[in-house]
């Protein structure tokens, strides 16, 4: 079989975020790639051709996830998708994918799962005897507003069933493409139903471009504050992830943009590297800043006590050590300086929660 270039090696593919392919932590074989000489592949321009996204549509068992981080504003997330198009190099939900046996490189942004069923699951679920009314979050582990949404709709049906029973839902995206559903948001913000966090991880384009491929550009995403702010929906702005000597730099000219335009809250997150993201983010840095990579490298796992990654609550979004404690006071004298809240949980539980009835014939909204 011809080696394919594309996910074998390392070389960046237009559009795409991950360098490879790399195999997933419950694959039993290893494999690696060998070209014989033999080779019939005599195109050399399919070693940088795009490569397609594939969508499976798929149907859900269930839709709402707990979860007890305490380092999480939200107890009850819904991702209307598996994988996410966007292909942020970054991105902590790709190892989800090994659960599929597929790989959390370029399989994670290429191979896409959408939740059909995910509107009447919901409906089923919030219509239960025993569920108590709690704001849900959309886009945890995958973008709910990812170039798929266009085709699926999903989150916008999934926004149709919150607005009919009252239910309150936090939104966090890195798209404009949150705008279409503007008319539901409006709505739902006048019975405080809603509120949107955008996340914004560099003003630099052309850092955006390769880091994050397939998401709106910074400057869009700050114009999406400004409509989302005039419309009269609440709207905060996450600065994640901090990547040291990257985008860290970046962190006050952010807070004062995203403050101009009317967000009313900010947050930040330092890069954490979890299982494959480590060697995925690694390549991607190596492949695009072969000069920072070990300088970037060295200040993550300073701020990890000498580890790439600390999965422990309290310090996993922020690090540790005299870096960290810089971050931290940057943003609170800034947010402080500009008038923007800092407690993202707090903003949830502003969320009306005494609106939600399950409404007389819900069996119907299908």
């Amino acid at each position: 079989m011809a080696l394919d270039k594309r996910l074998a090696g390392n070389a960046p593919l237009k559009g795409r975020g991950a360098v490879g392919n790399p195999q997933h932590r419950f694959d039993a074989l290893t494999r690696e790639a060998f070209d014989d000489g033999w080779s019939l592949d005599t195109d050399a321009g399919e070693a940088t051709a795009a490569l397609r996204t594939q969508i499976t549509e798929e149907l859900a068992k269930s839709i709402l996830t707990r979860n007890q981080s305490p380092d999480l504003p939200f107890g009850l997330s819904l991702n209307p998708y598996r994988g996410c198009e966007h292909g942020c190099t970054y991105c902590y939900a790709r190892p989800t994918h090994s659960y599929l046996n597929l790989s959390p490189g370029l399989d994670f942004e290429a191979r896409i799962f959408a939740k059909v069923n995910a509107p009447e699951l919901l409906s089923k679920a919030l219509s239960r005897p025993d569920y108590r009314c709690e704001p849900i979050a959309f886009g945890v582990n995958t973008d709910a507003y990812q170039p798929v949404e266009r085709r699926y709709r999903i989150t916008r049906r999934l926004l149709e069933v919150c607005e009919a029973f009252g239910q309150p839902v936090g939104l966090i995206t890195k798209s404009a493409r949150i705008e279409n559903d503007l008319d539901i948001l409006v709505r739902m913000a006048s019975r405080r139903l809603v509120h949107v966090t955008m996340s914004i991880t560099t003003l630099d384009s052309s850092v955006s471009r390769s880091m994050e491929p397939r998401t709106s550009a910074p400057a869009r995403r700050v114009e999406t504050v400004r409509r989302l702010a005039a419309a009269g929906i609440p709207v905060s702005v996450n600065v994640a992830p901090i990547v040291p000597f990257l985008t860290d730099h970046e962190l006050e000219r952010i807070l004062e943009t995203v403050a101009e335009v009317g967000a009313e809250g900010a947050s930040y997150i330092v890069l954490r590297l979890p299982w494959e993201v480590l060697g995925i983010f690694g390549d991607w840095l190596e492949a695009h800043f072969p000069l920072k990579a070990a300088h970037v490298m060295s200040r993550v796992k300073a701020l990890r006590d000498g580890k790439a990654n600390d999965p422990r609550f309290g310090s996993r979004m922020t690090g540790e050590g005299v870096y960290a404690d810089l971050l931290r006071q940057r943003f609170e004298t800034t947010c402080r300086r500009l008038g923007l809240d800092r407690g993202g949980r707090q903003r949830m539980r502003t969320l009306d929660v005494t609106r939600f009835k399950a409404p007389s014939g819900q069996q119907d909204l299908f």
